[in-house]
């Protein structure tokens, strides 16, 4: 009698088979399946049998590796080995997967290497753990010392006071590899392994490889030292960061390769809270205002997009001086800056110096500054600066800016670009609540109809949004004056789009209209439409009468409504029966 096939190597030998397979997509498929097949054989076998396979078939494509990377690392497989007391034996394929050649794979293999690491007791870290970074960082290839950089913060908490030396040993031969590339990993963790390590040791261990880290010929190795220049400060006293770091941040402020100051400019604001504001006062205000003036366009961008949050962690006691007398000849150069992308990261900002300075302030210095901006030839900038009006408005009062911001406002609303249109009536209710129904009422009702009949339906439609915002900012009185004349008009017009968007415009308005506007003056005219030459018009009058039926009194539903959507429902167009039905379903 034939003895029954051994079921138990059942997922072992699907998973080679599949593993072999020519096809990636079914390999792939097979690495996501490791969970089920893990809980399948139990944790003895995915010990003794699954792990030790998977680390002996590493080559295969790179996102099938990428994949089995992202499966050892969840945190649910730890619990597929046997629990914790098991978790060095996910070390083995990880550590392999680490050293391979594409950057993905390592990335994620030590991404799941340290997810794995706090599942380790400071003996198994000391055991097993410590032996695996120590092979990692002296491997052959720069690829496994890499990867190595990676692992050093999570290790040192645990180990002893004799392994601890011989990490930091270790990661001091990291930072001076004669290969780019592992100083260049080496200087991205360097921050956060300063942070790992003993205050005591920082100075005497880390500060020298940050120094050199930070004077490397290489620049992308000295902008990852600046990188973590923030960490490192914050593990020292202050007088060790005036002495010891400050120095060098400066140094980096002025650095011949621009990629190094940009980086700089991005992180200064962490690095301004890390140094407190005694001593950006008199080390970092300087180097701030250096940035702005930067020769290259990118780091003069980025150090105005970090103005406001700079000028708000500046020192009560000096603030004001040191904007006036520092960072504002600064702003007025770059208020007519050559590059449009660096005016705009300006234009997004200034106007949150407005509470910072003061009315007084604001109105000599920086209120010049806003009228050259909404004059500028570039529609973001405009945009920007209204965008931010509320902060000014809050401190000297739109009186002081609508002379001059209105004529902006008109241009904005007519450019050629349809999306600039689009963003300035989204900015219209906030500028009618600043400038009051009298002045918005002069100047800009009349670009708020013209926006209905644009030749673009998200600007139409915008448009009716708009009227509704209107309404609730000035009520319902002010809009049977205002407003809905108007409106009602188009519904005269030859244009049928026009007519639409008097349907679309009472819709909106129905929510927040009185009944009586609703019943007087919006009904009759909803009901005229009714009998529209144009189908696209007759449909929408059923979708506007259900809005309308929820304002209005039950007798005029009934006398007046349900018998024109009666007609509707023998209209000689079929979308106009339907929505008729549906109507008069909705309505009764």
């Amino acid at each position: 009698m034939a003895k029954e096939p051994d079921n138990s190597l059942y997922p072992i030998a699907v998973l080679i088979d599949e593993l072999r397979n020519d096809d990636v997509n079914l390999r792939l498929n097979s690495i996501k399946k490791l969970s089920t097949i893990a809980l399948a054989l139990g944790d003895e076998r995915t010990r003794s049998e699954l792990l030790p396979f998977l680390t002996d078939t590493l080559d295969d494509d790179d996102e099938v590796l990428w994949a089995l990377a992202e499966q050892l690392g969840d945190k649910d497989f730890v619990v597929f080995v046997g629990g914790p007391n098991y978790a060095h034996t996910l070390l083995p394929p990880l550590e392999s997967l680490a050293a391979v050649e594409e950057t993905v794979v390592r990335d994620k293999a030590v991404e799941s290497l340290r997810s794995v690491a706090g599942h380790h007791s400071p003996e198994a870290i000391e055991e097993f753990f410590v032996p695996m970074i120590r092979r990692l960082a002296s491997g052959e290839w720069f690829t496994s010392r890499t990867s190595a950089c990676g692992l050093f913060a999570v290790a040192y908490p645990s180990a002893t006071d004799a392994t601890k030396q011989e990490l930091r040993k270790s990661f001091n031969n990291l930072c001076t590899d004669d290969t780019p590339m592992v100083r260049r990993a080496a200087a991205g963790k360097l921050g956060e392994f300063a942070v790992a390590v003993e205050g005591e040791m920082v100075k005497s261990d880390v500060i020298p490889l940050f120094h050199n880290l930070a004077n490397d010929e290489q620049d992308s190795v000295r902008l990852l030292a600046v990188e973590a220049c923030a960490a490192i400060a914050g593990t020292l006293t202050k007088d060790d960061i005036e002495t010891l770091i400050a120095p060098t941040l400066n140094s980096a402020a002025k650095d011949k390769s621009w990629r190094v100051r940009y980086m700089v400019a991005d992180k200064f604001v962490e690095l301004q809270k890390a140094v407190g504001p005694q001593l950006t006062k008199t080390n970092l205000v300087h180097a701030f205002a250096s940035l702005l003036k930067d020769p290259e366009a990118e780091v003069r961008a980025a150090a105005s997009n970090k103005l406001k949050e700079f000028c708000e962690n500046l020192g009560e006691e000096y603030r004001t001086e040191a904007i006036l007398a520092q960072i504002m000849p600064c702003i007025q150069t770059l208020a007519t800056d050559a590059n449009q992308h660096v005016k705009s990261a300006l234009a997004s900002v200034i106007m949150g110096l407005s509470p910072l300075l003061g009315k007084d302030n604001t109105i000599e210095h920086l209120l010049p500054l806003f009228l050259v901006q909404l004059k500028d030839d570039c529609p973001e900038v405009r945009l920007n600066i209204i965008s931010s009006l509320e902060s000014v408005n809050k401190v000297i009062g739109i009186s002081q800016l609508s002379q001059s911001l209105l004529p902006a406002i008109v241009d904005l609303a007519e450019d050629t670009k349809w999306r600039v249109r689009l963003a300035i009536i989204e900015y219209m209710p906030l500028l009618a609540e600043q400038l009051g129904v009298e002045v918005f009422e002069e100047k800009l009702n009349a670009l708020c109809m013209q926006w209905l009949i644009d030749n673009v339906y998200a600007i139409r439609q915008a448009a009716t949004v708009n009227l509704r915002n209107l309404v609730e900012k000035f009520g319902s009185d002010w809009a049977r004056v205002a407003i809905l004349p108007k409106v009602l008009a188009m519904a005269q017009d030859p244009n049928y789009l026009h007519r639409l968007t008097t349907l679309f415009s009472i819709n909106v308005l129905t929510e927040v209209c009185s009944e009586e506007v609703v019943q007087g003056s919006m009904l009759p005219v909803v009901l005229k439409l009714a009998i529209d030459p144009v189908a696209n018009v007759r449909f929408n009058v059923a979708k506007s009468l259900t809005k309308i039926a929820t304002k209005v009194d039950k007798e005029l539903v009934s006398g007046e409504m349900l018998p024109v959507l009666d007609k509707l429902t023998q209209d000689d167009d079929s979308d106009v029966r339907y929505f008729s039905d549906e109507a008069i379903a909705s309505v009764k």
